[in-house]
């Protein structure tokens, strides 16, 4: 299920390069990785909130506007799994790590298109769309 062609951002770069990388490849998040270990995740959401909405130009590293300590799952998971940890975590894209690096990501639509996983994504998607109280 998980797509091991992992488009991914260094904490260094701007929010610019990160913003034409999420553009170009047609994706909300990317995660920030640096020497293949996941840092955190930042989201189109992560540069409106914690970057221009504070005055910050596109020059900003991708660093301080990032969501720290992401969740990831693991190679030997199931689906179910997955899908679990996505849906208590109210996240749509999980990155995959195996030995302290990132080698692939499973998004909320990889379930989606695959009929046989639809009762996950729709599990998923259930209780990521729910607001905390």
């Amino acid at each position: 299920m998980m797509s091991s062609n992992v488009i991914f951002v260094d904490p260094s770069q701007s929010i610019q390069e990160a913003a034409a990388m999420m553009e170009q490849h047609n994706i909300g998040s990317l995660p920030v990785v640096q020497n293949g270990e996941l840092l955190g995740i930042l989201t189109d959401r992560d540069i409106t909130l914690r970057s221009t909405a504070h005055g910050k130009d596109g020059h900003t590293h991708c660093s301080e506007c990032m969501s720290p300590d992401a969740v990831s799952g693991r190679t030997d998971m199931d689906v179910h799994e997955a899908a679990t940890i996505m849906g208590e975590n109210q996240v749509r894209r999980l990155p995959i790590v195996e030995n302290g690096q990132v080698v692939g990501v499973v998004a909320l639509g990889d379930f989606a298109l695959n009929e046989i996983y639809a009762n996950e994504a729709e599990q998923a998607l259930a209780k990521i769309s729910v607001r905390p109280i």
